[in-house]
């Protein structure tokens, strides 16, 4: 047996696939959003191709900018409109509906043993659900969408297991920065890898997003945990077909490594996302201006966390909050969440990207600070001159309330 890379990947291509070789798999589900949709339907253009492979297995959510910020976006969501009706796109969700990511898996595309390809890096989040989930470019994307097939140079895959119980305000993104603080940006490129242990078991679906979300800044090719009854529970009433599992039975890895889940939380610093440091080492650093959300961490899960330290409390700097889907705002209204968060003090977005990529509804000014929910913190990420620190939503709630950086322990 494979590793479930190997597995899955051998499966689309039809024949045994090994670490290292090449192969033609075929693509169960392709999505692109508003920012690389326009890329690859050039390409598609320049292909001479006038007709897609499946316009049920393509979907493209507009979230990068939405609403449109300027003209010229405005103008790039109608050709996108138009574009995706005369090809009969069966799944094109307009703005508001929720970030590429998050509609995936809501709306059941993401499942064990497919091959889910995006034109996004972060798509690495689908192997939460055991799927070989991960990004390419906009021109592979257009390759994709005029056959259906794609090569893929299979990955060598890492073996990560963490065992343990998350001891208080320590949640799934603190695990993914203490994995990425040890293998570091570069030491899973172009790698696969596979989560194990006690504290994966126990992680809910929205904290195996987290996880696998942030594969891509190790420079994974995908991350990876294998299905149980936890994703069959979330799957259940919503994969749009049938799939099945794949395991992973004597593989062989690359290499491993072994976590222990008795951790601070975490913070990444500028301007690298293994710049990371326990709470408690960065604490008191100002910050102008907190976010929670993003597909890293918008889900109802993290807005009801960060809820749970500001109730009865009140923000000392700009907080905006931006869930990851109508489906996680229409949660959060009618559960109490958003309430207790403008109560708070804090902004409510529609669901969407905007600032994490320094589009827009809360770019930074030069000189600025951010604590943010996101996956990235480059210089210049979020706005030029500014710096960004990445935190959980539970130490996002806990720096909003002080102004500066905060331990949120003080807080639960």
């Amino acid at each position: 047996m494979g590793t479930i890379s190997e597995e899955i990947l051998g499966r689309a291509a039809g024949k045994k696939a090994c670490a290292g070789e090449f192969v033609i798999a075929r693509v169960d589900y392709a999505m692109s959003h508003d920012g690389t949709s326009v890329l690859a339907v050039k390409a598609l253009k320049e292909m001479g191709v006038d007709k897609v492979w499946d316009p049920s297995r393509i979907i493209i959510p507009l979230d990068h900018l939405v609403p449109a910020n300027n003209e010229t976006t405005a103008l790039l969501h109608k050709e996108l409109r138009e574009w995706a009706f005369s090809h009969g796109i069966v799944h094109f969700y307009d703005v508001g509906e929720g970030i590429c990511h998050q509609v995936m898996a809501e709306k059941g595309f993401a499942m064990p043993g497919k091959v889910v390809v995006g034109a996004d890096s972060h798509s690495c989040t689908y192997g939460a659900f055991g799927a070989f989930g991960t990004g390419v470019g906009a021109t592979d994307m257009a390759e994709i969408y005029a056959s259906g097939k794609l090569w893929f140079r299979v990955p060598e895959t890492i073996k990560v297991t963490i065992d343990g119980g998350l001891p208080k305000g320590v949640t799934a993104k603190d695990v993914a920065l203490h994995v990425i603080k040890h293998v570091k940006a570069d030491g899973a490129a172009y790698k696969a890898l596979e989560f194990y242990g006690s504290t994966i078991s126990e992680m809910s679906m929205a904290g195996r997003m987290t996880l696998c979300n942030m594969a891509i800044e190790m420079g994974a090719k995908a991350g990876i945990v294998p299905p149980d009854a936890r994703t069959e529970a979330y799957l259940e009433g919503r994969a749009v077909e049938p799939y099945a599992p794949v395991y992973a039975n004597d593989a062989s890895y690359c290499d491993e490594y072994h976590f222990d889940s008795r951790i601070s939380p975490l913070v990444a610093c500028p301007f690298e996302v293994d710049n990371v440091h326990d709470v408690e080492e960065v604490e008191g650093r100002h910050i102008d201006q907190v976010l929670i959300g993003s597909c890293t961490n918008g889900r109802f899960e993290d807005l009801r966390e960060a809820a749970r330290i500001l109730d009865g409390r009140r923000v000392k700097c700009r907080t905006l909050v931006i869930p990851a889907s109508r489906g996680v705002m229409l949660e959060a209204i009618s559960s109490g969440v958003a309430a207790t968060l403008l109560k708070a003090g804090a902004t409510i977005c529609n669901p969407g990207c905007g600032p994490c990529l320094g589009g827009h509804m809360g770019v930074l000014a030069q000189g600025e600070a951010c604590m943010s929910t996101t996956n990235r913190n480059f210089r210049g990420r979020m706005g030029k001159g500014a710096e960004v620190y990445l935190g959980s939503p539970l130490t996002a709630a806990a720096t909003a309330i002080e102004g500066k950086i905060a331990d949120p322990r003080r807080y639960l």
